[in-house]
């Protein structure tokens, strides 16, 4: 058996998403797994080394999964001719300054997003990666949650005729800290520290509308901040600077209209955190995280609108599940696999950093305009 050993420097993985899903649910589930399987004699194996700097996390985090290598050094890992991935996963304004130093130290680059806080500096890391001749992604996790799959899946059929719109509902209660355990940390809400939603969640509706509806032509976004004080991870209360809610309507080259609602202050009653519901002229659908269901034109009722009455139709019923398309593995993972393949055998891997610096474009924009409360046009990023 070849394997192909790759080790990976992992850096900013003791924070919950590092740790829960790049760590635990995507690289030791591929190591536990036997590796990323290239034919029946050849495999890639990851061996990561876990960096940071609190050494007591490190180790904690390393006995809890498994791992064999950690460091507080990342210039020393960075030395290492075995490492040839670097991952990170620092915070949002910390990402440049470990980046560039990979790219001079001849890595490979793969990255959470937002890859920067300015859509000038991510375009240009996206341009200096590109001109090191390394290969880089960006975490674009949705695209692989079976619900999105299942919802491409109709789209490649030609279910929906031509697409209409697309509604988003997105989010959930999140407790304020000062009576029950936060959910979320406490940054998250300030602005001076790189945290609001509308950073964190367009440049995730950047990729799933442009890949699975169209290019985003213009946008209009009002952002808000509902809950004004929160209480931090020792229990004190803090002003919330940042935004916890946003509200935004993007127009597609091709005329369809995406609306998108992201609130931190919603409670949940839906069938998941997340909702898409796409209306075509042939039928419409509405995705979750994992489950899809539709309704073709030929099972759409005839409603009729009558406020005195019960309505005689059970609007739930006319809808259909759409059904699995065999197993669905954790969407980070799926993406992890096809960068480790890019890095070893090469070709194509399209969520790159420069589709990663479109996402920190869009959510600029956004804020722009929430600031000038007007509708503002997307260029194309060069």
């Amino acid at each position: 058996m070849k394997v192909h050993k790759i080790g990976i420097i992992m850096n900013g993985v003791t924070g919950r998403m590092g740790t829960n899903q790049h760590l635990i649910r995507s690289i030791k589930a591929i190591i536990d797994q036997g590796g990323v399987k290239l034919s029946d004699s050849e495999v890639i194996m990851p061996d990561p080394v876990l960096v940071g700097r609190s050494e007591e996390k490190l180790k904690a985090l390393a006995a809890r999964t498994g791992v064999a290598r950690i460091s507080t050094n990342l210039d020393a890992e960075l030395a290492k001719p075995e490492n040839q991935i670097y991952f990170d996963a620092t915070l949002t304004g910390q990402r440049p300054i470990g980046v560039r130093k990979a790219i001079a130290a001849k890595k490979h680059i793969y990255c959470e997003k937002p890859t920067a806080t300015t859509s000038a500096e991510a375009l240009a890391l996206a341009n200096e990666v590109t001109a090191a001749g390394l290969k880089n992604g960006v975490v674009q996790d949705k695209l692989w949650l079976p619900g999105l799959v299942k919802l491409q899946w109709l789209i490649d059929q030609g279910f929906f005729g031509k697409i209409l719109s697309v509604r988003g509902e997105f989010g959930y209660w999140v407790f304020t800290g000062e009576h029950e355990k936060l959910q979320r940390p406490s940054w998250n809400y300030r602005k001076e520290d790189d945290g609001g939603i509308i950073v964190d969640m367009l440049c995730h509706w950047q990729y799933v509308i442009q890949n699975l509806f169209g290019d985003i032509k213009s946008l209009t976004c009002l952002g808000a901040t509902h809950i004004p004080q929160r209480w931090d991870e020792a229990g004190k209360p803090y002003q919330c600077t940042a935004d916890d809610s946003a509200y935004a309507t993007f127009e597609l080259a091709n005329g369809v209209i995406c609306h998108f609602n992201s609130s931190w202050d919603v409670r949940v009653d839906r069938d998941d955190l997340l909702t898409l519901q796409v209306d075509g002229t042939h039928g419409s659908a509405v995705a979750g995280l994992r489950d899809c269901k539709a309704q073709s034109l030929a099972a759409t009722p005839r409603c009729t609108w009558n406020p005195d009455m019960d309505s005689p139709i059970k609007y739930k019923d006319g809808w259909v599940r759409v059904p699995d398309q065999g197993a669905y593995d954790n969407a980070f993972k799926i993406e992890w696999e096809l960068f480790l393949k890019h890095v070893v055998v090469g070709g194509p891997f399209r969520w790159s950093l420069h589709e990663g610096a479109k996402g920190v474009q869009l959510a600029e924009l956004g804020l722009e305009s929430w600031a000038k409360r007007a509708w503002v046009n997307v260029p194309p990023l060069k």
